[in-house]
């Protein structure tokens, strides 16, 4: 096994529903308006599901495009990873009826759970998985429905969230560092400021759980703006400074799209606004997907180009959260 060998993204793609739900549209169901929203979120609308669109067909779609950017078959799949928190069931895996859906018959497939944070974390398994020479070439896949967690009439949590999902294709290679080693932190003591309590084993599916709307997302915001903010920002500096990479050598930063303060507090910390990707005014806080949306977005867009060193970094439930480095090798 080379001991140069390296990791790189060689194809992205991403999948958002049709139906668009804007400020506008929420203010008709809840006290809130366009302008309350925007100011403290930064969102102007999010995608929403068909009744009938599971977490598992929004991922397949994702994929699909992912593939044909990489110009691979289902085929040359070793691996399927899926991030997300909105699983189609409890089992099998999603990614399992990801592989069903796409027809990657070769590649063995599992989900990971990180929240928000999953498509990070779900890249650097990954990556560990094909720099051992377990696999060859990795499909991972950030997707999420979250609008069957969300109580429409609690306006602190419903506006927040969308639907969608994002994929990468990673491969071996040696033509670059390509994506490098990520930095990954968990804290079980503060899960309470983020979760959905009810529907698991802890607190399982009972008339009296959905009477107390327990299977619903709860979240106190001020607390986990606080810890996104801080968390996000050290991770972002951890793994340049162990990948030995400065900040202002980095084109550009993608954080995960939870809310515009926070991307901007991050931004003000770093002295990169001028690097700074976002997309949430399009889409809100999309989970796990958020991440591998923007990285699709920016790539294609070529916001990202050849050579470019960009920086992933996420936060999310558990408290969960980390960074990566890539150098941006994938040709146009």
């Amino acid at each position: 096994m080379s001991q140069n060998k390296t990791v790189s993204i060689i194809g992205t793609g991403s999948y958002v529903p049709e139906k668009i739900i804007t400020n506008k549209d929420l203010s008709k169901m809840m006290d809130t308006s366009d302008e309350w929203i925007f100011s403290r979120t930064g969102m102007k609308e999010r995608r929403i599901c068909a009744s009938d669109q599971a977490t598992s067909d929004l991922a397949a779609i994702a994929a699909e495009r992912a593939l044909k950017d990489a110009n691979i078959y289902p085929k040359d799949i070793d691996l399927i990873i899926v991030a997300t928190l909105s699983p189609d069931m409890f089992f099998p895996s999603t990614a399992c009826f990801v592989q069903d859906k796409i027809k990657a018959h070769n590649a063995f497939c599992y989900d990971i759970g990180a929240a928000c944070s999953g498509f990070l974390y779900a890249m650097e398994v990954a990556r560990a998985q094909i720099i051992s020479g377990v696999v060859k070439t990795a499909l991972v896949i950030g997707a999420e429905k979250m609008s069957m967690f969300l109580d429409w009439e609690d306006r602190s949590t419903s506006i927040l969230f969308g639907d969608g999902a994002g994929a990468a294709v990673l491969q071996a290679n040696n033509r670059s560092k390509g994506v490098m080693p990520a930095v990954m932190h968990s804290d079980g003591t503060l899960a309470d400021l983020l979760w959905t309590p009810g529907g698991g084993s802890k607190n399982p599916i009972s008339h009296e759980m959905i009477n107390k709307k327990e299977h619903f997302v709860k979240m106190q915001g001020k607390e986990v703006f606080k810890h996104a903010v801080v968390r996000m920002g050290d991770s972002v500096l951890e793994t340049l400074s162990i990948n030995k990479i400065s900040v202002e050598d980095v084109s550009c930063f993608i954080p995960h799209q939870a809310n515009i303060r926070i991307i901007d507090a991050i931004s003000k910390r770093l002295g990169v606004k001028d690097r700074m990707y976002s997309n949430i005014e399009k889409y809100a806080n999309t989970s796990s997907a958020a991440l591998a949306i923007a990285v699709d977005e920016a790539s294609k867009s070529k916001v990202i180009k050849k050579g470019d060193y960009v920086v992933l970094t996420v936060f999310g439930s558990g408290f969960t959260w980390g960074a990566n480095v890539i150098e941006w090798d994938k040709e146009i």
